[in-house]
């Protein structure tokens, strides 16, 4: 089993990490997800494809990158935020 590590534009909050655990979970050859809040940042275990993690992201308005190619996104709402639980509202 392989591990993807990507960088998550958009997460902020609790709401947040809870759209992009259901965006994840069900992408064929997915077993674990583990999303750090804090560093922005999703750990995917399983063997998925990486353009399906990718544009599973994207769908739910979480833009993701590679980890190891990107850097945290700064200042401003976040986009992909926007729940009615989110704590931008």
């Amino acid at each position: 089993m392989k591990s993807i590590d990507l960088h998550v534009e958009g997460m902020s909050c609790a709401s947040c990490v809870r759209h992009v655990n259901a965006a994840l979970a069900p992408v064929a050859g997915v077993t674990e997800v583990s999303v750090d809040l804090a560093a922005g940042r999703v750990r995917i275990s399983g063997d998925a494809d990486l353009q399906a993690l990718m544009a599973a992201l994207q769908d739910a308005g979480y833009p993701a990158k590679p980890a190891a190619s990107t850097q945290a996104p700064e200042g401003g709402k976040a986009r992909g935020c926007g729940g009615s639980s989110c704590c931008c509202h």
